[in-house]
């Protein structure tokens, strides 16, 4: 089965092919390294990282790069009020990063570009656009003039006139354009900066990435991913600027775009004081535990994040780890089968449909413990193992996971199945239901036999 994907550009899905059949080229949006990255950062990381895995099934090779923005105004606010110097700042949230995602089972992508390694490559970039009349200097500045890009908006939908009230731009006199946005800018100590042949500065945002997916991934790529939040400007800026820079030609086929993260329903800001950083939440949750959760919504739909949502997840994987559990001591083994269940790989084939590969995911579960055969047992095993691989999730061993990540009390679990075995002996059946709910409420199964009860996670 072919890949199919939602296109921002086209605005529908579309079946995906490459550019070149033997090699995708995939560049995401990676993070502004001035802090902890928030779980609205680890989403696209985690989302692009199936994707990639999903990509390798169909294509012999996947360039993927995920760059890192380490230089910004934010990044220079956050070292001045710590008093440190900006390349400690960088260095200290990247490494941060890289950890974070680490620990949500993210793959390293195959090129990780930094901005400050890309200044000659930016300067380039930005000569080729003055000379070919896309850009202009003024006042130590050089700008993009979008009306010389008749094209400019398509990728948001948006028109010229309506763009200035929802853009966050600068509005300056020596503009020839109100949105016409900032390719180099001056800097003053202790601000970061470059020689250039307009003086010292640094460059715009946005001319960062299309300076860095032409070096390492071509004029043309297949894929651009980031979070919807990107589509304007920055993605619509990065379309102007390589499009006039490199003749005209389509900096992407693809423009991909995930939706955004709500805390309890409400927007994620700092004002409201709710931004959830991965390096805090790992301090209370397992990884995949968090990646079960950025993956239980469409990835192009919003995804409400809630204290009851994880635990929801938590109770899942551990039902699901304990179905492996069972299967290894009734002498199973566990191996990932080589072929992908078919239905659960349809379902990421189409848009990475990640709502419907869990629920086969827990389908395979449940079929594991509804089988009596050994040899259909162990098929189930290995195909469970395998879709779970693919999307990242049951990579520790069952007994670890079960023994690390559960809170769950034996003694009172045994006290719990004690009182309702005498409940149901002495006829108080309503007693008996409610303590068999309250175990469930607990991720906790009963199995009923004629030598006892016995339970299970």
């Amino acid at each position: 089965m072919s890949i199919a994907l939602y296109n921002t550009k086209s605005r529908e899905k579309q079946s995906f092919s490459a550019i070149d059949p033997q090699q995708v080229t995939m560049y995401v949006c990676g993070p502004t390294v001035y802090n902890y990255a928030h779980i609205g950062n680890a989403r696209p990381a985690v989302i692009f990282d199936l994707l990639r895995q999903i990509l390798k099934l169909h294509y012999p090779k996947v360039m993927f790069a995920r760059n890192i923005t380490d230089v910004d105004d934010k990044i220079n606010q956050a070292a001045a009020e710590q008093g440190i110097e900006i390349s400690e700042i960088s260095a200290r949230y990247t490494q941060a990063y890289h950890q974070d995602m680490e620990a949500l089972g993210v793959q390293p992508p195959d090129i990780e570009p930094q901005a400050t390694a890309h200044i000659p490559e930016i300067v380039q970039m930005i000569e080729q656009l003055i000379r070919s009349g896309n850009a202009y200097v003024a006042e130590g500045h050089v700008l993009f003039a979008i009306e010389s890009y008749p094209a400019y908006g398509a990728l948001s939908g948006r028109k010229l006139k309506d763009m200035i009230a929802g853009a966050r731009v600068e509005v300056a006199p020596f503009k020839q354009h109100p949105a016409d946005f900032v390719l180099w800018k001056p800097s003053t100590k202790p601000q970061p900066g470059w020689d250039s042949p307009w003086g010292w500065g640094r460059p715009g945002w946005h001319i960062e990435c299309s300076a860095m997916v032409s070096k390492h991934l071509g004029e043309s790529i297949d894929i651009h991913g980031g979070g919807q939040d990107l589509v304007f400007p920055h993605h619509e800026n990065e379309i102007a600027q390589s499009v006039c820079a490199h003749g005209g030609k389509d900096m992407a086929n693809f423009w991909l775009h995930n939706g955004f993260i709500t805390i309890e329903k409400r927007k994620m800001s700092k004002s409201l004081g709710n931004t959830l950083t991965v390096h805090k939440l790992l301090q209370n949750w397992p990884g995949e535990t968090l990646r079960y959760l950025l993956l239980s919504a469409h990835y192009r739909q919003p995804l409400d994040w809630s204290e009851t949502e994880t635990q929801r997840c938590q109770k899942t994987l551990d039902r699901i780890y304990t179905s492996l559990r069972n299967a290894q001591e009734q002498g199973l083994t566990l191996k990932a089968a080589e072929q992908i269940p078919s239905e659960f790989l349809a379902a990421l084939e189409d848009d990475i449909n990640t709502p419907k590969a869990l629920a086969e995911l827990n389908a395979l579960a449940r079929k594991i413990g509804s089988l009596e055969e050994p040899q259909a047992k162990q098929a189930a095993v290995a195909d469970l193992l395998a879709a779970g691989q693919l999307i990242g999730l049951l990579q520790q061993n069952p007994d670890q996971w079960l023994k690390v990540e559960s809170d769950i009390d034996p003694q009172a679990i045994e006290a719990m199945v004690t009182a309702r075995d005498a409940a149901r002996d002495a006829k108080d059946f309503a007693e008996a239901d409610r303590l068999r709910d309250a175990l469930l409420d607990m991720g906790i199964s009963l199995e009923d036999s004629p030598t006892g009860t016995r339970w299970r996670l």
